[in-house]
C-alpha cells in the first residue's frame, strides 16, 4: 500500500493498461494504472473519465457520472459500447 492508501499503484498491472484506439483514431480510451480510464472523443479531451475493474478478459467502467458500461477482449482487441478498439503501439 502506497502513502495514500492506494495498493494498486504496487501491484503488477492487468495486461490491458495502455491506449485503445478506435480504427478511424476519433475515440481514444487510456485505460490507466491506477484503476481509472480517460476517453478522449475527436477533439474532445477527457470526454469521459472513471474507474474500471478487468477480471479475466472482461472489463466493467463507471463513469464519474454513475454511468455503468462493459466490454470484452479478445485476440487483443477491445469490443465496448458498439465499437472495436486495438491497443496503441
Amino acid at each position: 500500500m502506497n502513502s495514500n492508501g492506494d495498493k494498486r499503484e504496487n501491484e503488477k498491472p492487468h495486461p490491458y493498461v495502455g491506449m485503445w484506439v478506435t480504427a478511424d483514431g476519433l475515440i481514444r480510451q487510456e485505460l490507466l494504472r491506477n484503476g481509472r480510464y480517460d476517453e478522449a472523443r475527436g477533439s474532445r479531451i477527457s470526454a469521459y473519465t472513471g474507474s474500471y475493474t478487468v477480471k479475466g478478459d472482461h472489463i466493467d467502467y463507471i463513469d464519474d457520472t454513475g454511468f455503468t458500461a462493459d466490454g470484452e477482449f479478445r485476440e487483443d482487441v477491445l469490443y465496448h459500447g458498439g465499437m472495436i478498439f486495438y491497443r496503441q503501439k
